[in-house]
């Protein structure tokens, strides 16, 4: 351990010796050098906001028990950095706490290939949040310490900003989650240099920023952010008050270079030529360190970076549920038994990961509130919140717990995409549950009606989305999805629904039925044509299979309740018939019919193909009144099929 991480870590003691204070000042210097360097050596970046950045990274790098050692653990304090454009300063201060080398990030900073990218990215060591987007940090942080609440630890969240960022009201969203559930393990600290990229903070939008915190219910406090003896005393101070703090520090955009301090037009550029010069000597660094990044950057081998994997948590799903064929229920319902089942059984239990449900004010129509009765300490209200929630609940499944949002199909995603766009590029560790998507949200109307959930996820690269055809399929895809790593996302509508069951009237998803990602469900056989339906869209299928047959017209129907990885076997058996109508409660053009068209195309396929699904935003009605007046009754499904073996 170096001799200033030995001086800060877990704040030794009650006041900043000066020679440490002043080893620190001098530190600055050396990695605003080294800052500055890697923006013109990349040749673009941030470097001002990451030079007057710079003493409150080292600080909290410092007193924060995050080593290269525990960095890739649980039980250790988190930072989230929110104003990530500012990463010039991270990986310096990560880089003087011998967490990588600092030649390595001078070099191949910006550098296609390399983990050092122009925003914070988990590949580095040290960094807990991959951000970029402003205004969500604080979110991820409010994550980390419901994560660290949940497993019983006094570990703490330190969360870096920006000033700029301070009007967005997603920070405002967290910081209320924050203040509601008292989360005092977490201490904020803003960069308060009054610049952002386009000019002066308050000419381009004012605001209160210590007002703003206050009426939220955190404890404030400012502080010189360039004085060492001044941050660890804020922060020593933060971690005895019994509330959310935050610490204004007041720093001068970059600090330490002349022509760049206070200066807005260097939030964004990088200096070139004399001005490297210039900005060195100021910094009292060598001006050759410029050429030796450069003579790495062209030569040297590319840094690999950290791999970011996802635990396979220790949780007891418990055994499914098999539903009776002769009652209707809904798949929200089974979604809802299943997950109070699974709590049940996990709460409380020694050596269990815990399961952190999320709310957003809809726990009786999500179906989670009984699991909220039954395990109270890992149930998240978080209110009419949804932005923050998206990325609160994706960073607490990074921090050693299992975390799950049910929210309606509109805002869990399509309000949300990028904050579910992030949480994919965090690899985190989410179960995402929409319970009401497609024109089967009826009466709610056409805002309500979420037809793009498929289309959303497919441009993303990590999720995986599961679309179950019955209640009994529920149950299963929900146990398998809470105990399965990565972002997983199920959907399904809210009416009541039958059973998908063979031609003998046996529950094709009941007794020994078990869930297998990317399978497609094969629930009817036959050669004239085949039918590939998603979701509640199955039941009307079979319904259409049965119309069909009585006019003497043999069809396959399948189920692809993996819309966004179909299973290339039953897809080939599905073109051997020369006709596939795909049949879903998604706009037309971009969900399981395009998914189709382009898995045919992959796999050299030609096939006679017709889509049937959302073509025009719902109306406001009876589920069933509103699919017949889309078109996607059974019998227009079976005319559908009729038409196509007639045009071949």
């Amino acid at each position: 351990m170096n001799d200033i991480k030995a001086a800060l870590l877990r704040f030794p003691v009650e006041h900043l010796d000066s020679n440490i204070a002043g080893k620190i000042v001098e530190t600055a210097d050396e990695c605003r050098s080294w800052a500055v360097t890697m923006t013109t050596a990349a040749g673009s970046g941030h470097p001002a906001g990451s030079l007057s950045s710079m003493e409150i990274y080292l600080m909290v790098y410092g007193v924060a028990n995050i080593t290269p050692e525990n960095c890739d653990g649980f039980e250790r304090d988190y930072v989230a950095i929110s104003h990530g454009h500012t990463s010039p300063g991270a990986y310096s201060a990560l880089a003087r706490f011998g967490f990588f080398d600092p030649g390595e990030v001078m070099a191949h900073f910006r550098q296609a290939g390399s983990p050092f990218q122009g925003h914070v990215e988990r590949e580095v060591p040290g960094i807990d949040w991959g951000s970029g987007n402003l205004g969500q940090g604080l979110s991820a942080g409010v994550g980390f310490a419901l994560a660290i609440r949940a497993r019983g630890r006094n570990d703490h969240v330190y969360v870096l900003m920006g000033d700029g960022e301070q009007v967005k009201g997603q920070i405002s969203e967290a910081r209320r989650i924050a203040a509601h559930h008292g989360l005092a393990n977490i201490t904020a600290l803003i960069d308060c240099n009054e610049i952002q990229i386009s000019g002066r903070t308050a000419e381009i939008m004012k605001a209160d920023i210590r007002k703003l915190w206050e009426a939220d219910g955190w404890y404030v406090m400012e502080c010189d952010g360039h004085d060492p003896s001044a941050l660890y005393a804020s922060l020593r101070e933060a971690r005895k008050i019994d509330l959310p703090v935050v610490i204004i520090c007041r720093t001068i955009m970059g600090k330490g270079v002349s022509f760049m301090e206070d200066i807005p037009d260097y939030h964004g550029k990088a200096a070139v030529g004399d001005l490297y010069i210039k900005a060195m000597r100021e910094l009292g660094a060598s001006p050759a360190l410029l050429d030796e990044a450069l003579e790495r950057r062209s030569s040297a081998p590319m840094p690999k970076g950290r791999r970011v994997n996802i635990d396979r948590p220790a949780v007891d799903t418990g055994e499914p549920v098999d539903y009776d064929p002769a009652k209707q229920t809904d798949n929200r319902s089974a979604f809802g038994k299943a997950l109070d089942d699974i709590g049940r059984i996990n709460y409380g239990a020694s050596g269990r990961t815990p399961l952190l449900v999320f709310d957003c004010d809809l726990a009786g129509s999500v179906k989670v509130d009984a699991f909220a009765k039954a395990c109270p300490d890992w149930f998240i209200e978080t209110g009419i919140q949804e932005h923050a929630t998206a990325t609160v609940a994706g960073a607490a499944s990074i921090a050693g717990v299992v975390s799950l949002w049910a929210d309606f199909g509109v805002f869990g995603l399509a309000e949300t995409c990028n904050q579910q766009r992030l949480n994919d590029i965090n690899n985190t560790n989410l179960k995402l549950v929409l319970t009401h998507v497609g024109l089967d949200v009826g009466e709610d109307g056409k805002t309500h009606q979420s037809i793009d959930y498929i289309s959303l996820l497919r441009n993303t690269f990590g999720w995986r989305l599961l679309v179950p055809g019955d209640p009994n399929q529920a149950d299963r895809m929900t146990r398998w999805a809470i105990a399965e790593p990565g972002n997983i996302c199920i959907a399904m509508g809210r009416s009541k629904i039958p059973l998908i069951t063979s031609v003998d009237g046996t529950p094709l998803f009941g007794k020994d039925y078990e869930f297998r990602y990317g399978a497609m469900d094969t629930l009817r056989k036959g050669s004239d044509a085949a039918i590939i339906a998603t979701g509640h869209m199955a039941s009307r299928a079979l319904r259409a299979w049965e119309i069909l047959r009585d006019q003497d017209v043999s069809v396959s129907v399948y189920h692809a309740g993996c819309p966004l990885h179909l299973d290339h076997v039953a897809v080939a058996a599905a073109a051997d018939t020369g006709r596939i109508v795909t049949f879903e409660d998604h706009h037309a053009a971009s969900g399981l019919g395009s998914l189709v068209a382009s898995k045919l195309m992959e796999m050299g396929r030609c096939c006679a193909l017709r889509t049937m699904g959302v073509t025009r935003y719902g109306d406001s009605g009876a589920s069933a009144e509103v699919l017949s007046s889309m078109g996607l009754d059974p019998e227009d499904l079976a005319k559908a099929v009729r038409e196509t073996i007639l045009v071949r």
